[in-house]
């Protein structure tokens, strides 16, 4: 299993209508698709999603930092070394979607050399998980329609708002609209990526206390700390760390300092070595934990969707796996599929995700053969 080739490779495939949201918008999915290759022909790949506005990494970081940083390390290194391939991209800062990446395409490598997944490998509790799709800022009456054609299509019956938006009262009456359409069966919950002030967040809590909502994600900079605490202790919902839990220590300091009480997980940063730490650190402080979604591809959903459903503790809440069907394409060969509000794990060797070839020579951006 020794890792000899290590390949970087940006593409980018357009969105059917843009994303967007509190802390920036998306009309095209650039991302950077990770191929690790052992000398016995072995591929494992991850999918990169570079997000400027979050993580500070972008398309071209990413490719420098593997192909720069990261690559001296793996070749030539054993792929079931992951501590050790771990404690070298230690010494760089930051760069989490691009180590998160590498560590999910070591594991591929793992389950395919085995011929096994890695859905079974990393637990295998569940061999589906429910699917909670996000709505991005729209009119009200907009995001109340796409809710109810998702829910009329795949049966999906719990929703993320995304919220944040000045004036309140925009969210407020798209939160009272989707509400009012949807019924109280439905689970509605918050996502402001920080817009707002520890104040406004606040404001909305009171504002919408009556609707049955779940959570609250990061509704306001976690770097404002007294007005976060503030808030957290005054919310009558979990507040979710998010963007302020990008590593193990941040997610423990946000849960054991007052500045959450639960917690999202992401794949696309924390890959599957880094997530198995945050879930047990949430199911130890007892709090919830939602697998998140980084507006991620099939490739990335699939690595949601293959750690989420391995863990009783991650499989309890609806995982957020929906956003691929915003693209016009993907690079998976065999699509993922959602129905009555649920989507099965596949049961492949790896993580479960073979590239359509064709579509990536036809997306990259680099200009070479595959």
């Amino acid at each position: 299993m020794i890792i000899d080739r290590v390949e970087a490779i940006p593409y980018r495939i357009p969105m059917r209508k843009p994303l967007h949201f509190a802390s920036g918008d998306l009309a095209e999915m650039e991302h950077v698709l990770l191929r690790l290759t052992t000398s016995d022909g072995v591929v494992g790949v991850a999918d990169v999603p570079p997000r400027p506005y979050t993580y500070g990494e972008t398309q071209a970081s990413v490719i420098d930092a593997i192909q720069n940083l990261f690559a001296p390390a793996l070749i030539g290194t054993d792929a079931r070394d992951r501590s050790a391939v771990h404690a070298a991209m230690h010494r760089t800062v930051g760069n989490v979607t691009a180590k998160g990446a590498v560590d999910i395409a070591l594991w591929d490598i793992v389950g395919k050399s085995l011929g096994v997944s890695v859905h079974r490998l990393l637990g295998g509790y569940a061999d589906s998980l429910r699917v909670s799709h996000m709505v991005g800022f729209a009119s009200a009456s907009e995001m109340v329609a796409e809710a109810l054609a998702y829910r009329e299509r795949y049966g999906v019956e719990v929703f993320k708002v995304k919220v944040g938006r000045r004036p309140i009262t925009l969210d407020v009456e798209a939160c009272r609209a989707l509400r009012e359409e949807l019924g109280p069966d439905v689970e509605l919950y918050l996502d402001a990526n920080r817009g707002w002030t520890a104040v406004e967040a606040m404001q909305v809590l009171d504002a919408t206390r009556d609707l049955g909502l779940t959570f609250f994600e990061e509704p306001c900079d976690a770097a404002e700390v007294i007005g976060r605490r503030r808030l957290v202790a005054h919310s009558h919902i979990p507040v979710v760390a998010d963007e302020s839990a990008p590593t193990l220590g941040d997610a423990a300091r946000e849960l054991t300092t007052g500045g959450a009480t639960a917690l999202s997980i992401k794949t696309a940063r924390t890959g599957f070595t880094l997530s198995q730490k945050l879930l047990a650190l949430a199911e130890g402080l007892g709090v919830e934990v939602i697998m998140g979604n980084q507006i991620d591809s099939q490739v990335g959903s699939t690595a949601t969707l293959v750690f989420g459903a391995a863990f009783a503790h991650s499989s309890r809440r609806a995982a957020e796996l929906s956003n691929f069907l915003d693209m016009t394409d993907d690079l998976a060969a065999e699509p993922l599929h959602i129905a009555d509000g649920r989507m099965a794990v596949p049961d492949r060797p790896g993580v479960g995700v073979d590239i359509d070839e064709q579509k990536l020579a036809s997306y990259r951006l680099d200009g070479k053969l595959s």
